[in-house]
C-alpha cells in the first residue's frame, strides 16, 4: 500500500479536499486504484450534530455515516463509495482507546497519547486503507490521506506525531507528503510573498514531517524565480512545486496537476513508475471546458435557511451543476433566505422582502433543500405554493418534500392547521410526524440514515421515467420525520400522488403532482450520489424542466438511449454505446434538433411558394415524416 498525505498551512479553506481529490483523480487516470481517508481533529465523534454554519453540510454515506463534506468531494471526483471509517476524528480515536482501556486491553499500563493514541491512529489508517471502495475485490494501490486544519493547530498534534511515526514505519517509497500552502499577493506590493509558506514548511519539518511536494495556492501562476526561492528555503525540488492558481471551475485542478507533471513526481516518490501509465483525462478535460463555454442560463432559486454559507448546501450545488452541464445550460443560483419571504419580513425589512420575491418570480425553477428547525419554514411553504400555483418546476428534498405536503394540505385540502409535529407538536392536523424508531433524547446517529430502497408505485410517473423505468432505486436518507401514513389516502384523493414508497409501503418516499410540469418531492437526499457526468435523476428533471427539456430527457432515459449516465438501483448503469456518425447520442440529438429546425424553415417557405397542389402536398408529407416521426 502506498500513502499520500495532504496537509495544509498558513490558513484554512485553501482547498485541501479538492487538492486531495484531484491527486486521486490523476492517480486513478494513471491506472491505479485509489482510496481516501479524511482526518478531522475535532472532538465530535462525527459531523452529525454540527450546525451547517459551523462546518458546512453533513455528507451521508451508504452505511449511514455522517461525515465531513470533503468525503463528498472524494466520492464525486473518484466515483467511489466510502465508509464511515474513512472519516477519522479525535472523538472516534479517543473513544476506541478508552473502550480498550475499560476492557483491560492495556494490561494495567498507563494510557498515554504516545504510544496508545498514536498507535490507534496508525492502526486505523492501515485497516481502513485495505477496504475496497471502488466495487472491486482486494485493496487499492494508493491511499490519499487528508489532515484537516492547518499545521500548528493544537488539536492536530497527536495526528501529526502519529503520521510522522507512520512515515518511518512504511518507509521511503511508500509515503509521500503534499503540503498545500498559501502564496499571497499583497495589493500594496503587487508580488507573490513566499514567507508564509516558508514558515509553514519550517513548522512542519520541526514536527517531524518533511514535504515532498508543495502545492501553492495563489491568484495567478507562479514565476520560475518564485518557485526557485521556495525550493531554496523549503528544500523541495523546483519540479515538485505545483501552482494551484484560481480557475473557472474546480474540474480544472486535476488538469493543472497533469500539466505540471505532478503525477510523474508522485509516481517517482512512490516507486510506481513501472506500474502506471500516462494519465488519460480526455473526458474530464472535455467536461471542464464544456462548463466554461455554457452561456444559456437556467436560474434556480435555492430557498433555505443557511443561504449565508453556500457550503451548507455543497452537494446540492454540485448536483445542480452536474444536471445543468448535462442539459448544456449555465447554472445561475439565486439564493433566497426563506425567512425573507414571510410577512414578518415585509413589515420589518421590506427591501429584503421585495428582493426575495423578485428572485423567486424570476427563477426558472425552485429548489427547497433539507434542513432542521422551524426558522424560515413559513417562507418555504410560500415558495412551494408559488411553484404549485404558477406551474414553476419544483424539487423538494427531505424537509422540502414535507413542506410541499404541508402546503398542499393547507391550500388544497383546506386543512388550515396542517403542520409537522417538528414545528407544532400539538397540531390538530399532523400531516408530518416523528418516526416511531427515532430517539428524542439522543441526537447523534439516531435518524433514519444511509442507503434505503424506494419502490415505484406508478410506472409512468416523471420520476420513474427519469430513473430509466426501473422498479426501485437506492438512495441515501437523513431524516427523523415522515409523512403521516394514516393521511395518505386523503392526500391521494385530493390529487397528490405518492409514486414512491419504502419496502413496507407505509413510508412515503416520492411525491408528484401529475398535472404539474414538474412538481417532485423526495424524502431521500439524491444529491449525495450525483457525480460529474452522471447527474442525479431528479436534479436532472428539475433543470431539464426549468430549461423546457424535460420531455426529451425523460423520453431518452425511459427508452434506454441515455443522454447522460445516472445511478440506478444502487449501482451505476452504463450509458448506451450507440453512436451516430461517430458522435454520442447526446451530440446526435442536438444535431437532429438543428436539422429539424432547418427542415421546418425550408418547408414553411416552399409550401407557400409552390403553385402546384401536388408539390405542396409532397412537401407537407415529407415534413410530417421528418418532424413528427423523427
Amino acid at each position: 500500500m502506498k500513502y499520500v498525505l495532504v496537509t495544509g498551512g498558513v490558513v484554512s479553506g485553501l482547498g485541501k479536499g479538492v487538492t486531495a481529490s484531484s491527486i486521486g483523480v490523476i492517480l486513478k487516470a494513471c491506472g491505479l486504484r485509489v482510496t481516501t481517508i479524511k482526518i478531522d481533529p475535532y472532538l465530535n465523534t462525527d459531523a452529525g450534530t454540527m450546525s451547517p454554519f459551523e462546518h458546512g453540510e453533513v455528507f451521508v454515506l451508504d452505511d449511514g455515516g455522517e461525515v465531513d463534506l470533503d468525503l463528498g468531494n472524494y466520492e464525486r471526483f473518484l466515483d467511489i463509495r466510502l465508509t464511515r471509517d474513512n472519516n477519522i476524528t479525535t472523538g472516534k480515536i479517543y473513544q476506541s482507546v478508552i473502550d480498550r482501556e475499560r476492557r483491560g486491553d492495556y494490561l494495567g499500563k498507563t494510557v498515554q497519547v504516545v504510544p496508545h493514541i498514536t498507535d490507534a491512529i496508525q492502526e486505523w489508517i492501515e485497516r481502513v486503507a485495505m477496504i475496497p471502495v471502488d466495487g472491486k475485490e482486494g485493496p487499492a494501490d494508493v491511499c490519499v490521506i487528508e489532515l484537516g486544519g492547518t499545521i500548528g493547530d493544537i488539536e492536530s498534534m497527536p495526528f501529526i506525531e502519529a503520521l510522522g511515526q507512520f512515515s518511518c514505519r512504511v518507509g521511503p517509497g511508500n509515503f509521500c507528503l503534499v503540503h498545500v500552502s498559501l502564496v499571497p499577493v499583497l495589493k500594496a506590493v503587487g508580488e507573490p510573498k513566499t514567507k508564509p509558506t516558508q514558515h509553514s514548511v519550517r513548522g512542519l519539518r520541526g514536527l517531524g514531517l518533511i514535504p515532498n511536494l508543495l502545492a501553492c495556492r495563489c491568484d495567478k501562476p507562479l514565476d520560475v524565480n518564485v518557485k526557485e526561492k521556495l525550493s531554496q528555503f523549503c528544500h523541495v525540488p523546483v519540479a515538485n512545486i505545483i501552482t494551484l492558481h484560481d480557475v473557472t471551475n474546480i474540474w480544472h485542478i486535476p488538469l493543472l496537476l497533469r500539466e505540471q507533471k505532478a503525477h510523474e513526481a508522485l509516481l517517482k516518490l512512490l516507486n510506481l513508475q513501472g506500474c502506471a501509465k500516462e494519465p488519460m483525462l480526455q473526458e474530464w478535460m472535455g467536461r471542464a471546458k464544456l462548463c466554461d463555454t455554457l452561456h444559456d442560463p437556467v436560474r434556480i432559486a435555492m430557498v433555505g435557511k443557511y443561504t449565508g454559507l453556500p457550503d451548507s448546501y455543497l452537494s446540492v450545488l454540485k448536483a445542480l451543476l452536474h444536471a445543468s452541464v448535462a442539459c448544456r445550460k449555465r447554472l445561475v443560483i439565486d439564493w433566497v433566505p426563506s425567512s425573507d419571504l414571510e410577512e414578518t419580513t415585509a413589515k420589518e425589512a421590506p427591501d429584503a422582502y421585495r428582493a426575495a420575491w423578485m428572485l423567486l418570480n424570476g427563477a426558472d425553477g425552485i429548489l427547497v433543500p433539507g434542513g432542521f428547525g422551524d426558522r424560515g419554514v413559513q417562507g418555504k411553504i410560500l415558495a412551494a405554493k408559488y411553484a404549485r400555483e404558477n406551474n414553476v418546476p419544483y424539487l423538494g428534498i427531505c424537509l422540502g418534500m414535507q413542506i410541499a405536503v404541508i402546503e398542499f394540505a393547507r391550500s388544497v385540502m383546506n386543512l388550515k392547521e396542517a403542520n409537522s409535529t417538528e414545528f407544532d407538536p400539538v397540531t390538530t392536523s399532523p400531516v408530518v410526524i416523528f418516526m416511531p424508531e427515532g430517539s428524542k433524547t439522543h441526537m447523534g446517529g439516531t435518524m433514519r440514515l444511509g442507503l434505503r430502497r424506494t419502490y415505484f408505485e406508478v410506472a409512468d410517473c416523471k420520476s420513474a421515467k427519469l430513473y430509466g423505468n426501473v422498479r426501485f432505486v437506492d438512495e441515501r436518507h437523513r431524516h427523523r420525520y415522515e409523512v403521516n401514513p394514516n393521511m395518505v389516502a386523503e392526500f391521494q384523493k385530493a390529487g397528490l400522488a405518492f409514486v414512491g414508497k419504502d419496502e413496507t409501503g407505509r413510508r412515503m418516499e416520492i411525491i408528484e403532482l401529475p398535472a404539474h410540469p414538474y412538481f417532485v418531492g423526495v424524502q431521500f437526499h439524491p444529491e449525495f450520489k450525483s457525480r460529474p457526468g452522471k447527474p442525479s435523476a431528479v436534479f436532472l428533471g428539475l433543470v431539464a424542466a426549468s430549461s423546457r427539456q424535460l420531455d426529451l430527457q425523460a423520453r431518452s432515459l425511459s427508452n434506454g438511449l441515455l443522454t447522460t449516465k445516472i445511478y440506478q438501483n444502487g449501482s451505476l448503469k452504463k450509458s448506451s454505446k450507440s453512436l451516430v456518425n461517430g458522435k454520442s447520442i447526446q451530440t446526435a440529438t442536438a444535431c437532429m434538433s438543428n436539422a429539424r429546425r432547418e427542415v421546418k424553415r425550408f418547408t414553411d417557405r416552399w409550401t407557400g411558394a409552390c403553385s402546384s397542389v401536388l408539390a405542396r402536398s409532397s412537401i407537407v408529407f415529407l415534413r410530417f415524416v421528418f418532424l413528427e416521426r423523427r
